[in-house]
């Protein structure tokens, strides 16, 4: 095995190890608000977190989440080059979804697709943080402003960085699609929450 092909390894595994910290159950217990996987709908992400009704908890939750998507992509960066940085973002996204520790089931990588933006590309995280929140104050719909913003995403980082970026990005998408299924479900139906309705599981 060469060297190159070593070093992705190396990156996506200590993407996958960061990305798999679930905050949102660490930082619950210790707050005192039980487990996070038996409240709403069980996710371990900052949306799920603000169901416990501590603003502080859910709004560190989602700090946290986007870090350790930060932190592995500028170690990967530093030691291996980009192309292990964009590596290691995919291996924290897949370690939040998929974490090991909690029988691979974690959270749907909103906060974690905002830190490996950031993190790979700032322009394009700011452009999908942009858009998240546009669509989240004028429709109401979390869920939807998140899947707007990802949908657009691969196409600002072709538009801003490069091809490889986009497809990075796009494995990121279509990941975070996949975790939000049951919502895109409501969606289509004209079920899902509005943000300050109904406390149905998001």
């Amino acid at each position: 095995m060469s060297a190159e092909i070593l070093t992705l390894f190396y990156a996506v595994g200590l993407g996958y190890l960061f990305g798999s910290i679930p905050f949102g159950l660490i930082l619950t217990r210790a707050a005192g608000l039980g487990d996070i996987r038996q409240i709403g709908s069980g996710n371990i992400g900052a949306t799920n977190v603000l169901r416990t009704g501590n603003k502080k908890i859910a709004a560190l939750t989602l700090i946290l989440d986007a870090l350790k998507a930060v932190v592995p992509i500028l170690l990967a960066r530093h030691f291996w080059g980009e192309d292990a940085a964009r590596i290691a973002a995919v291996g924290a996204f897949f370690g939040h979804c998929f974490p090991v520790w909690l029988g691979f089931k974690g959270g749907k990588g909103v906060a974690v697709m905002i830190g490996s933006l950031l993190a790979l590309a700032w322009p394009v995280g700011l452009i999908f943080c942009a858009v998240w929140l546009l669509l989240a104050y004028v429709r109401k719909i979390s869920s939807l402003a998140a899947l707007t913003a990802a949908a657009t995403a691969p196409i600002f980082a072709y538009l801003f960085v490069d091809a490889g970026l986009a497809i990075v990005v796009l494995i990121l998408a279509l990941l975070l699609f996949f975790q939000h299924r049951e919502n895109i479900a409501r969606l289509i139906k004209g079920t899902e929450p509005r943000i300050g309705g109904s406390k149905k599981p998001a």
